[in-house]
Parts: C-alpha cells; sequence; structure tokens
C-alpha cells in the first residue's frame, strides 16, 4: 500500500512560482514512477509531469513544458513540481500518482495510488 499526500498549493497571482511536494509513505518509494496530474473545475484530470525511478526521464504536457520542473529526492521518499511563471489557466486540484511503469507514464490508467491533491489557484 503507498500513501500519498501533496503539500505546497496555494494562492498566487500570475507570474508568482510554487514547489509542490509529494511525500510517500512506502519503503519502495524509488521502485516507482511518480506523475503530476490537475483537474480544473468541471474538466477531466490531465497529465501535468511523469518522472521515471532514477529521476533520468521526464515528461510534461506541452501546455506546462518549460514552465514546470518534475524532480525526486529517493531518500526522502518525496517527489516535487517547481512551477514558474503561473498563468490563471494552472487553476486546478493538484494530485500526485504512483506508478509500476517502468516510463514516464501519461495515463491515469497507469496510475495506482493518489494523493488527496492540493488546490492552486492563480489570479489574473
Amino acid at each position: 500500500q503507498v500513501q500519498l499526500v501533496e503539500s505546497g498549493g496555494g494562492l498566487v497571482q500570475a507570474g508568482d512560482s510554487l514547489r509542490l511536494s509529494c511525500a510517500a509513505s512506502v519503503r519502495t518509494f524509488s521502485r516507482y514512477t511518480m506523475g503530476w496530474f490537475r483537474q480544473a473545475p468541471g474538466k477531466e484530470r490531465e497529465f501535468v509531469a511523469a518522472i521515471t525511478w532514477s529521476g533520468d526521464n521526464t515528461r510534461y504536457a506541452d501546455s506546462v513544458k518549460g514552465r514546470f520542473t518534475i524532480s525526486r529526492d529517493n531518500a526522502k521518499n518525496t517527489m516535487y513540481l517547481h512551477m514558474n511563471s503561473l498563468k490563471p489557466e494552472d487553476t486546478a486540484v493538484y494530485y500526485c500518482g504512483a506508478s509500476p511503469v517502468w516510463a514516464p507514464a501519461t495515463s491515469t490508467d497507469d496510475y495506482n495510488y493518489w494523493g488527496q491533491g492540493t488546490q492552486v489557484t492563480v489570479s489574473s
């Protein structure tokens, strides 16, 4: 069983930065691909970024490429999402997920475990 807890969300202005964290309570954290997804009101959950177990392979949605950076610290069982140049359209609940797929998985179907989410609101 993997438990994930997101933190770091909040209300910011357009152009600001935030860092989200995802803490995992599992000894085998380094065996999982980890990902960030987001869901805006009335919309489906969408892929944001993913990182493989070693951190060497990452993937981003086109909408965040160049602005967001995903990273992980396996010694701390924690994954991060550094978000720069935030836009109002980035407003959503951000979820972290853990996947047994050995690739930066982009589909929600590939993720077995999810956190409860953290709200990010970007005002214009």
